[in-house]
């Protein structure tokens, strides 16, 4: 008696090229202007928090000394920021659903989703950890064990040596590819664990699909997202208030335009 052998239906395939302009990026920064200041206190006060951690965490770094790592905390920062910008993606989703916003919903994931959050934002914080630990690595294949020459002569040695343009342009390179990794995994797996309840790993691969897929007006908005981010780094950190909310905001509806309809 011979057996029918059965065979599995193929996976579908899925089409996530939205073949939007780069334009597309300015519209998600309006419709973020927009959301910041509908209820604006809970952004604010999002933003506030966001901006006194940061001078926190620098103030600490010059405090105890630790000089060698102010700029790779501070290029690490970009790494981490989608997973800290979590309760802004949920006021713009509880506005576009007419519900109520504040504070208290913001910090608070909803059930069943604040895990996958919290391991994209493990995932993240690894990224960070590990290009703070390259960027050590890095200036000591340039430079040796010679020791850190403190805020105060890092940019004659880097602007003005060859070795520190050598080191500096090596280190954008790589810095990139770990900022490139992190941004296509992140800028839309949170919003899609709090949207469609995703687990992490699949939110993280469909948000390298989708930026993989339009890679235009993605790179347009990774340029806004960077330029906005050196503008309130180099405020020291004040812009962050406003700034932050704003990203965070925006980004949740680049995620909305970017979601599979179905």
């Amino acid at each position: 008696m011979k057996i029918p052998v059965t065979v599995p239906p193929l996976p579908k395939a899925v089409d996530r090229d939205r073949h939007l302009s780069p334009s597309e990026a300015f519209a998600w920064f309006a419709q973020g202007w927009h959301d910041l200041w509908t209820v604006p206190f809970p952004s604010l006060a999002y933003g506030t928090g966001v901006a006194i951690i940061s001078l926190a965490i620098a103030a600490g770094i010059l405090f105890y000394q630790l000089d060698f790592a102010f700029f790779p905390a501070l290029a690490g920062f970009l790494v981490v920021g989608p997973a800290l910008a979590t309760g802004l993606y949920v006021k713009s989703r509880r506005l576009s659903m007419g519900l109520p916003v504040t504070l208290a919903s913001m910090l608070i994931p909803e059930r069943g989703t604040s895990q996958h959050v919290l391991f994209v934002g493990a995932v993240l914080l690894g990224l960070m950890l590990l290009w703070m630990r390259a960027a050590v690595l890095l200036y000591a294949l340039f430079f040796g064990w010679r020791p850190f020459p403190g805020m105060d002569h890092i940019i004659p040695m880097l602007f003005g040596t060859p070795i520190g343009v050598a080191m500096l342009v090596i280190g954008m390179a790589i810095g990139g590819i770990f900022a490139a990794f992190a941004f296509a995994t992140s800028v839309f797996s949170i919003p899609m664990v709090l949207d469609k309840k995703f687990d992490a790993f699949t939110a993280m691969g469909t948000s390298m699909s989708i930026v993989w897929n339009n890679l235009p007006v993605m790179l347009l908005w990774g340029a806004i997202v960077l330029s906005l981010s050196v503008i309130a780094l180099l405020s020291g950190m004040i812009g962050f208030v406003i700034i932050f909310p704003l990203l965070g905001h925006a980004t949740w509806h680049a995620y909305v335009t970017m979601r599979d309809p179905d």
